[in-house]
């Protein structure tokens, strides 16, 4: 399994989104969630739990489509515990 579809499918999209979210503009995140986690975009969890995290200040706008960490951006525990490949 490709270590993106192993993330996909165990942990909660805000925590993908989270890590993944900086400096990838929402279409490509859309692409790269879509190819293994269709649901997420059909029933609109996806831009929701987006634009939620711009609310939260864990993603900010940068210059033009790319955001970039939020003042309160913390790495997700999947990131800091390194356990996929």
């Amino acid at each position: 399994m490709i270590p993106i579809e192993e993330i996909l499918k165990h942990e909660p999209i805000a925590d993908v989104l989270t890590a993944f979210g900086i400096g990838m503009a929402y279409p490509s995140l859309d692409r790269m969630i879509g190819r293994y986690k269709f649901e997420l975009i059909a029933s609109g969890e996806l831009l929701t739990t987006y634009a939620q995290l711009f609310k939260e200040g864990v993603l900010a706008n940068g210059d033009g489509p790319i955001p970039i960490k939020g003042p309160n951006w913390k790495a997700p525990k999947f990131i800091t515990e390194r356990g996929y490949s």
